[in-house]
């Protein structure tokens, strides 16, 4: 199967830039929160990708695209568990990961933002590795 992972690469590689350019303790008050906030925005965009990237993955696993288009982003995540594209801790992170990006798209306060901050180093590990499992796949 062919997928086309250059955007999903993207966003990860922003977010370690983002989460790298945190760590300068030269930053003035207004970069940290320019970098905390492109990491959270790049945090959010490569779930959704990684979630449309599993989405077409599954397809390949026998089930129809209309019964694979119909699954909550949840259940991408457990199917793709089932089918070993995620090992079954893998899957338990990314279902936190999930759950930690539905309350950033509703609560904007910075101690959460830095509570999800915490989150996106084993995110970015995770990402890397679904990225090279989705790599690995034999073309359709």
């Amino acid at each position: 199967m062919s997928l086309n992972l250059e955007h999903f690469l993207r966003t990860v590689s922003t977010l370690e830039q983002a989460l790298l350019a945190l760590g300068n303790p030269d930053n003035s008050e207004v970069f940290h929160d320019l970098y905390r906030n492109a990491a959270i925005k790049s945090f959010e965009l490569s779930i959704e990708t990684a979630g449309k990237l599993l989405r077409k993955s599954l397809k390949a696993f026998g089930a129809t695209p209309r019964q694979v288009d119909s699954l909550v982003f949840n259940d991408v995540l457990r199917h793709a568990g089932k089918h070993g594209l995620l090992s079954l801790d893998e899957v338990e992170r990314w279902l936190s990961y999930r759950a930690n990006r539905n309350t950033t798209a509703h609560d904007y306060g910075e101690g959460f933002a830095n509570q999800t901050l915490t989150l996106l180093p084993e995110f970015v590990s995770d990402a890397r590795a679904l990225a090279k499992t989705l790599e690995s796949l034999p073309d359709a």
